[in-house]
């Protein structure tokens, strides 16, 4: 009998009951959120007679709701009295320009739970039980509400994103974003190259959302829509460089493949293919945000995964693309990988 490894962790019941209870901190912060607790909070006093008063409810639910967002490190308390952490100040006021609130009306849709009530059915199957081709489902209004809520969550990921394709070009060049959503990726690459011209590809409803960005950003003059699936239009071209952000992870490998060939296809030569992924590292179980990914992507599509660099790498390779690196972003679980044609 193999001798027991002393360097095992204790044992630790805690783990169970923690995730069995994870659903209760989904929805006390969504609760404050759609409550306006953090705004309370932030303008102070901070007692929970003023709570209650600003978000009109009982003066018991706040006591409770915001002693548990203290206690789940969301907020902090000092002689009765609630204050915002520095995360919370930043992250969960509305008065802050960082503010991720708005993320919580698709992250906590109840489309994207429904699965989860079944996974145990998804395990068996090996994909989705939602109807049709799940949240890949052509015009799924679901990438609406992602394109108007999920900016803040993208936004930080756009500056590295953009100096990354760019590469120093300052010249004229065409930009293909595919799965444009919100457009903030093509955008910023037209706010850091004033001669780039950006061609948004999306549905036609979230190409609105991504119009209006691109309006507030002072370069609707240089974006242009092109609506339907990445799988069916013509992408046109050539292009200089194609995005495909936050995409790929929704296919198999022989899809992704067949939708890399056709964007190497629409590129000039040297031109620049770039995505925008959770990619985990060879184990699959590291870093712990890129590798659960997956887990999403089991619960909402027929065969989405998050995939390593060397997957990647290979269906950059097998449709025809060469110099294929991977660019982490700092601070965030995203990477850029691009591959030149």
């Amino acid at each position: 009998m193999q001798a027991e490894d002393s360097a095992q962790a204790p044992l630790n019941p805690g783990i169970v009951f923690e995730m069995l209870h994870a659903y209760q901190r989904t929805a006390a912060l969504k609760a404050a959120i759609e409550l306006d607790v953090f705004r309370a909070v932030g303008e102070g006093p901070g007692d929970v007679a003023s709570i209650a008063r600003h978000c009109a409810a009982s003066e018991r639910g706040i006591r409770i709701l915001c002693d548990f967002l203290v206690i789940n490190g969301v907020l902090a308390k000092d002689d009765g009295h609630y204050k915002h952490t520095p995360s919370s100040a930043a992250f969960l006021d509305p008065r802050s320009p960082a503010c991720l609130a708005s993320v919580a009306q698709f992250l906590g849709n109840p489309a994207n739970h429904v699965p989860f009530d079944r996974l145990a059915d998804v395990v068996r199957t090996g994909r989705t039980i939602l109807d049709g081709e799940g949240s890949v489902e052509p015009e799924n209004p679901i990438w609406v509400q992602f394109a108007e809520t999920m900016a803040p969550m993208m936004a930080p990921m756009a500056a590295p994103l953009g100096k990354v394709v760019l590469d120093g070009h300052n010249g004229p060049m065409r930009v293909l974003d595919i799965a444009a959503g919100h457009g903030l990726f093509g955008i910023e690459i037209a706010k850091q190259n004033p001669q780039a011209h950006v061609t948004g590809l999306d549905w036609a409803p979230v190409l609105r959302v991504a119009l209006r960005n691109a309006e507030r950003a002072g370069v609707h003059g240089r974006y242009d829509m092109l609506p339907g699936s990445a799988f069916e239009v013509e992408f046109g071209g050539p292009y200089d460089a194609v995005l495909l952000t936050n995409f790929l992870h929704h296919f198999d490998k022989p899809t992704c493949t067949g939708l890399l060939k056709k964007v190497r296809a629409a590129l000039k030569p040297g031109g620049r293919a770039a995505t925008l992924e959770f990619v985990p590292n060879e184990d699959r179980v590291s870093p712990p945000t890129p590798a659960a990914f997956a887990m999403t992507m089991l619960a909402a599509t027929p065969a989405g995964d998050a995939y390593t660099f060397s997957d990647l790498s290979e269906m950059y390779a097998a449709a025809g693309f060469c110099d294929v690196k991977a660019h982490p972003i700092p601070m965030s679980p995203h990477t850029v990988v691009m591959g030149r044609a």
